[in-house]
């Protein structure tokens, strides 16, 4: 009988990598903290890489059907004025698959869905794992498992990576994220395009997710606001009127804050039968929109080295091997990004901007090459 792989997290990298794993034959549970999987969080953009990776597992018209699909990416100042615009038509026509913006919650439960609530053991937060002859398991309603092969999907404070792995480094560029979901009648310009507005210091992104939902972030430098007390109106204040009308239609409890957090590159995201994913092996800030979007890549990545003809066990140090370079890229670049958008010197944005606009049609696509391309 096939060994079992126990997974840690349902999270959208555990729940691909389990239906990855099932379409597959292997035996398959799926460990969450959370009480139920339903529609929490914000908006979520899966980029052509990732809705690559979905249509493999054939599921790409559902995902289409839940969201909304993005064919430009813009990056703007705070009055709209376009500073860098990538078409994604050349993308969409090469690979057959759009940029999807969709709801988190949607996009869960449709893997959920797909894998079946059998194999998904909710109110499982892990507290303890320990290597012996076998992992031991405990979570915090006392009860245990043993596993021979384990996989921590559990997140940027991974317990499988903090318990089982050398010290990690979560590191905090100082800049607050504000994300919300509101239902307005978009102007029509905006329908098919995710635009990202730069300001003095801070940011705001939004993108259309259903018929009538929008999805938004804003950051800004953590220096300049108590981001429990501040008022976005007033705080955007400068920025475009179909922004401020954005935030405006925004209901109070659908706003999450929270810091801005990556992972300082390890040097190892697997050893003895224990592998890490997603953010719990190479957590990005969000500036490249490619967090989730890597960890779908990790479950591809792990199917076609199964397909190979491996064992699941013995997969992962080639997975580790194939994947490191390309995670690492996207981290260190969206790290870059992220302090480039948040410039506050007047001079400082005038360059920027002015940069943004002159950047090569060749440096963009060579980017959206390397981010689209499957390992």
């Amino acid at each position: 009988m096939a060994e079992t792989v126990n997974i840690i997290g349902a999270g959208i990298g555990g729940l691909t990598t389990t239906l990855t794993f099932k379409q597959r034959g292997l035996n398959v549970n799926i460990f969450e903290s959370s009480a139920e999987i339903k529609p929490v969080g914000a908006g979520i953009i899966l980029a052509n890489n990732a809705m690559q990776v979905f249509q493999k597992l054939g599921i790409q018209d559902k995902i289409e059907k839940a969201g909304n699909k993005i064919s430009f990416m813009k990056i703007t100042d705070d009055q709209l004025t376009p500073l860098s615009v990538v078409n994604l038509s050349e993308y969409e026509q090469k690979y057959s698959v759009s940029n999807i913006a969709i709801h988190r919650g949607e996009l869960q439960k449709i893997l959920a869905n797909e894998i079946g609530y059998d194999n998904i053991k909710l109110s499982k937060r892990l507290s303890k794992i320990e290597k012996n002859e076998l992992f031991k398991l405990t979570f915090e309603d006392n009860s245990t498992i043993e596993s021979k092969i384990v996989i921590g999907a559990d997140g940027i404070k991974s317990v499988v990576r903090n318990q089982l792995f050398e010290k990690s480094t979560l590191r905090n560029p100082n800049q607050i994220c504000w994300r919300g979901i509101c239902e307005i009648d978009l102007p029509q310009k905006y329908h098919n395009e995710l635009s990202e507005a730069w300001g003095k210091g801070q940011r705001l992104g939004f993108v259309k997710i259903s018929d009538k939902k929008v999805y938004w972030y804003a950051l800004a430098n953590s220096k300049n606001v108590e981001a429990d007390e501040v008022n976005l109106i007033d705080f955007f204040s400068e920025f475009h009127i179909d922004i401020l009308n954005i935030i405006s239609a925004t209901a109070k409890e659908q706003i999450i804050v929270s810091e801005i957090i990556d992972l300082k590159p390890i040097d190892k995201w697997q050893c003895e039968n224990v592998c890490l994913i997603g953010d719990a092996a190479h957590a990005t800030t969000p500036n490249l929109g490619q967090g989730a979007c890597q960890a779908i890549e990790d479950a591809y990545v792990l199917g076609k080295l199964l397909d190979s003809g491996l064992e699941i066990q013995n997969t992962f140090a080639e997975y580790e091997n194939l994947r490191r370079k390309k995670a690492l890229t996207i981290v260190n670049t969206s790290w870059t990004v992220g302090k480039m958008a948040h410039i506050e010197n007047s001079f400082g944005i005038w360059l920027r901007n002015f940069a943004m606009k002159n950047i090569p049609k060749s440096a963009n696509k060579k980017q959206m090459d390397m981010i689209f391309n499957l390992n």
